[in-house]
């Protein structure tokens, strides 16, 4: 399971011109799910996500988790993110789950996330063809990845 987390301002996310979805001050959160996930990567995911230290301290230090400050999470599910560009110029996704496996697999880690944040987690729509916008926070942008826990 990868994640490319976004600190922002704020985000939102919509469907045919609708906000579906909208966090204030928080983590901008795109999740691509592969094939062979388990709950032990969402578990990771989710468990490192809430601790991050991304947020600054009283002394302009990034000390502080989404925990401590209170922030919000947007989750917007992404098979993109597991893009292979190896061969040609047109992406495979042949690495990203299908549908019936990466839905219930997303649907598990929003509801873990929500519970270890203790606020629910708004999402985008499942498979929509969505608009996201946000304010990038410093920028601060980082790539997680289950497989590659550094």
């Amino acid at each position: 399971m990868r994640v490319t987390l976004q600190r922002v301002k704020q985000a939102a996310v919509s469907v045919e011109g609708e906000v579906v979805g909208a966090i204030g001050m928080g983590y901008l959160l795109l999740v691509g799910v592969t094939a062979d996930d388990q709950p032990d990567d969402i578990d990771w995911l989710t468990q490192k996500l809430v601790n991050l230290r991304l947020f600054s301290d009283a002394e302009g230090v990034m000390n502080r988790s989404a925990l401590d400050v209170g922030a919000e999470m947007l989750a917007v599910s992404q098979f993109t993110l597991y893009a292979s560009v190896k061969k040609g110029n047109r992406p495979s996704w042949s690495r990203a789950a299908p549908p019936e496996v990466s839905r219930p697999l997303f649907d598990a880690f929003v509801r873990t996330l929500s519970e270890r944040l203790g606020r629910p987690v708004p999402t985008g729509v499942f498979g929509a063809d969505m608009q996201v916008s946000l304010q990038n926070d410093g920028p601060v942008t980082l790539w997680l990845d289950s497989r590659q826990r550094e």
